[in-house]
């Protein structure tokens, strides 16, 4: 089968491998889409940064080459003898957190914790390719109305789901997100979710905020226009939000999620930065908190609920959908390019997978 596999920075490569035998409490799946996600592109830039290159992951027991990709969903082709509660046929969602299931975390229930975490797709072979093996224990059965293309985006929805779940936004709560990539947008489409009062959108491309201002902002701020702090604090009066979200993962825009909040506010990061600084005295002074946010757990059962009724349609993000032999060049290089694309989603498949689902399928570009 065709497999794209990472070997390092800028060396992605389409490769035909075998097809391995299952394991224990492992399924297969013919995947029908896998989206390109920041972490993907941190790996194809610079990377390793979390690709285990010279000790294997100790719940994968894999290391570089490996077939990169964590956002996807496909239909189940077979599972091992010990598997329940899953058949070939179904159609599934993959949350592609590795769990040991044993240590104190797991055993909490905060798998997303676990002292052995990892992704598929970064930790071990991912879903960029015509099929995949995964964990049984990462499958969601998708709802009959739920397309492909929409469970496609379940991962990083269920990321911002997570963080709005972490936070303290209540009903009519002001709030701030940082960064219109695909997880800002999707905290926007939360925040609304969540009957937020004033959502705030904050980047530096008028087109990112411009579909921030469809998917439920209510204001934005051009970050390329003047002082962010200056501005939010124009829009509320000079008072601030309860509430920021930073989805960039810049020291700037984890400064400006901290200046915009009121006293006693809360700043909830979701970008990855190696360090920062942060003004101390001005963080106590305010009773100011900084919370984090990593990945998800117990969110997608409630997600994929809310997609199929049509509450939250995440397909929205998808501007582009590929092949995967195309998937170097018209995805990851496009992506790289900062151009017009926001969510690519690679299609290993050369059949229309949606074929069976629902009339929820969000219509990509090409």
């Amino acid at each position: 089968m065709k497999a794209l596999k990472w070997h390092g920075a800028l060396d992605l490569r389409l490769e035909v491998i075998e097809r391995r035998p299952l394991k224990a409490g492992e399924i297969r799946i013919e995947v029908a889409y896998c989206g390109i996600c920041g972490s993907d592109m941190h790996e194809y830039l610079h990377g390793p940064d979390s690709i285990p290159v010279n000790v294997p992951h100790p719940l994968s027991g894999r290391v570089a080459p490996i077939v990169i990709g964590h956002e996807f969903c496909g239909t189940v082709v077979e599972v091992a003898a010990d598997v329940k509660g899953l058949g070939v046929g179904d159609r599934i969602a993959v949350e592609p957190e590795y769990r040991c299931g044993h240590c104190i975390y797991c055993r909490s229930g905060r798998y997303n914790l676990c002292e052995s975490m990892g992704f598929v797709g970064l930790m071990g072979d991912g879903g960029m390719a015509e099929e995949a093996v995964v964990p049984a224990y990462m499958a969601h059965v998708l709802p009959p109305s739920l397309s492909f293309r929409q469970a496609a985006v379940a991962e990083p929805a269920a990321v911002a789901l997570h963080a709005v779940r972490r936070s303290a936004l209540r009903a009519g709560d002001d709030c701030v997100i940082f960064g219109m990539g695909a997880i800002g947008l999707l905290l926007v489409m939360m925040a609304r979710h969540h009957e937020a009062g004033r959502i705030i959108a904050v980047d530096v491309d008028t087109r990112r905020l411009g579909l921030a201002r469809e998917l439920g902002a209510s204001d934005t701020v051009d970050a390329s226009q003047g002082d962010v702090v200056q501005q939010v604090h124009e829009l509320t009066g000079g008072v601030g939000v309860p509430v920021s979200f930073e989805a960039v993962g810049r020291p700037e825009t984890l400064q400006g999620a901290l200046g915009v909040l009121s006293k006693g506010g809360e700043a909830v990061l979701l970008g990855l930065m190696p360090e920062a600084r942060i003004d101390t005295f001005d963080l106590v002074n305010r009773e100011l908190r900084i919370t984090s946010s990593l990945g998800y757990r117990g969110r997608y059962p409630e997600l994929l609920e809310l997609m199929a009724r049509g509450v939250v349609d995440a397909g929205k993000i998808v501007t582009h959908v590929v092949s995967l032999e195309a998937a170097i060049q018209d995805g990851f290089e496009r992506l790289a390019s900062a151009g017009d694309a926001i969510k690519v989603l690679v299609q290993p498949q050369s059949l229309e997978v949606d074929r069976d689902a629902g009339s929820g399928a969000h219509a990509g570009s090409s």
